[in-house]
């Protein structure tokens, strides 16, 4: 089977979006911890308050660039870094990880489906995440493979649920037909179910060159991240919003942070622990990727409104049609940008105890997050 869109003669130009960039705001208040679901990055910009539930104005769909404002880099240490080479080598190996972990085996239709949306290609960003925490501090690729490819499974499995009839009822996703379209309700239902199952067991038995205890941590990391405390939760709330004209940016923070930045927080803290990083390293690198996270959501909902379905790979501006409150639509399209500058230098400055030629990876990625425009 075909290794997705990184399998080409010549990687991709990730940097053709680098025309419409991210600039880093000055003198940014620090943000603190995501300890629990009190936090709020929001309170960075204090005069965003809906409290009283009036109405919000509609956003209009604008079809323009992300950003037009180009970011100077915290740092020009590891400037020659080619990120390019580095996410075309980290998504070839691990769409191979990927291929051998689910094969065609009886019976045939599951086993497809799986296949169907956990090869459909990507960006294979979380995947990277977790390699990048994991070679950070030490370790290596093949290390950090196993959570890596489970991320990746929990990941699909939320695509595959996500796009369900009984939730947004989407059926268009990375240019090809949603799993349920191709295969039918009860099989994306169950394939979702199968590489979520696969994700733990994965973790468990590939995971050769880690000790046990780094094992049970990634695993409940893992758990924790997926279950009723993350992005279960953060779905939930999401559900329940719909249409709602109270919600308001706690909320929708609540929503992000569970539904979205926590997978990839729990990719570059599995890295991390294989990698034998401290309590500390962890630490940080939680927070850079809970900014990151929550970044991606934000630069999401921006490419919603500006972008087209073509553009995109999905369909655009399906949560403007269903009255979903989301940054642009609380916020306004300039202060959205303006929020997602904040949290691009916040995620950045959890890094700068690191050796800056090493931490180069979880830089770039962090503004790939930002500069991407699908």
């Amino acid at each position: 089977m075909a290794l997705s869109r990184f399998d080409a003669p010549h990687p991709p130009s990730l940097s053709s979006s680098h025309s419409s960039l991210l600039y880093a705001a000055p003198n940014l208040a620090l943000i603190p911890p995501f300890a629990n679901a009190r936090f709020s990055p929001l309170r960075m910009l204090h005069s965003y308050s809906l409290s009283d539930c009036s109405p919000r104005p509609r956003l209009m769909s604008v079809r323009s660039s992300v950003l037009t404002e180009r970011m100077p880099q915290l740092s020009e240490v590891g400037s020659s870094f080619d990120f390019d080479q580095y996410m075309y080598r980290k998504a070839l190996a691990v769409n191979k990880a990927l291929e051998s972990a689910v094969p065609l085996r009886y019976p045939g239709k599951i086993h497809e489906s799986m296949r169907y949306s956990l090869l459909a290609g990507g960006k294979r960003v979380r995947p990277a995440l977790c390699i990048a925490a994991c070679e950070l501090v030490g370790g290596s690729e093949e290390l950090a493979m196993p959570a890596a490819c489970a991320v990746e499974m929990v990941h699909t499995m939320s695509l595959i649920h996500d796009d369900l009839p009984c939730m947004d009822n989407d059926d268009f996703r990375r240019g090809k037909p949603t799993n349920h379209v191709k295969f039918g309700e009860d099989t994306a239902v169950l394939a979702g179910d199968a590489l979520l199952c696969l994700a733990f067991e994965h973790v468990a038995t590939a995971a050769k060159n880690a000790s046990p205890e780094q094992i049970v941590r990634v695993i409940a990391e893992l758990g924790r991240s997926t279950g009723s405390k993350g992005l279960v939760a953060g779905q939930i709330v999401d559900i329940e919003s719909e249409g709602d004209t109270c919600v308001d940016l706690e909320k929708i923070e609540y929503i992000h942070v569970h539904k979205t930045a926590v997978l990839l927080e729990c990719a570059v803290v599995s890295g991390a622990i294989l990698g034998g990083a401290s309590e500390d390293e962890i630490e940080r690198m939680r927070s850079y990727a809970r900014n990151v996270g929550l970044l991606f959501q934000v630069v999401d909902d921006i490419l919603d409104v500006t972008k087209t379905s073509e553009e995109l790979g999905k369909t655009a501006g399906k949560d403007l049609l269903s009255d979903k409150a989301t940054y642009p639509k609380l916020m306004g399209l300039e202060q959205s940008k303006q929020f997602a500058r904040q949290l691009l230098q916040k995620a950045k400055e959890q890094l700068l105890p690191f050796d800056q030629e090493k931490v180069a990876p979880l830089l770039r990625l962090a503004d790939y997050i930002a500069y991407r425009q699908n």
